[in-house]
């Protein structure tokens, strides 16, 4: 079965985007390539077992297993070695990716206390765009009563396209229903 944003896109936002942007083939539309779920576990230093259900909360939100994440380099100050355990991530692409980018949009992000929607200028220079989310229990996969710790993540959307702009990125993810924030407010 396809999920319900990708028949969107296919059917709505690929015309669209073909009209507003001049593109002669529908191949030129810009696309979400893959999304990253990213938790950086520092706690884990002292006790693994929060990079353990950081893991188990990221499965459950997103539906795939989590790469765990190591450190690279030493750092001192933070009392990390090279190889200790940070952190966890999850890379989403396909069906799964869209319906994860559906429960976002339409379900987690509504669920922000005081929402007044994402920030705009949080894309880098070849139009993938990153959020940050303070807590996880914003997804309702989270039960509330068993969260040990408030965790944050973030959420990188890696778009492909043709020429790979600030402003091609921002009409689709716009078009995905993306609630972006009103300049001014």
């Amino acid at each position: 079965m396809m999920p319900r944003l990708l028949k969107k896109y296919r059917e709505e936002i690929v015309p669209a985007m073909v009209k507003k942007f001049g593109y002669k083939t529908r191949m030129q539309a810009p696309r979400v390539e893959k999304i990253v779920v990213n938790m950086g576990v520092g706690e884990a230093i002292a006790d693994i077992k929060m990079l353990d259900k950081a893991m188990d909360e990221l499965a459950m939100i997103t539906g795939q297993k989590p790469l765990m994440r190591r450190a690279k380099i030493a750092i001192s100050n933070f009392k990390i070695r090279e190889g200790l355990p940070i952190g966890c991530k999850v890379t989403l692409r396909n069906k799964i990716m869209y319906e994860f980018l559906d429960r976002l949009v339409n379900v987690a992000l509504p669920r922000i206390r005081d929402f007044r929607g994402i920030p705009s200028d949080s894309f880098d220079g070849q139009g993938n765009y990153t959020l940050g989310l303070k807590e996880q229990s914003v997804f309702p996969e989270i039960d509330i009563d068993r969260i040990q710790r408030v965790q944050g993540m973030d959420i990188t959307m890696v778009i492909k396209g043709r020429s790979r702009n600030k402003e091609e990125s921002f009409e689709l993810l716009k078009l995905f229903g993306m609630p972006f924030q009103i300049k001014g407010q």
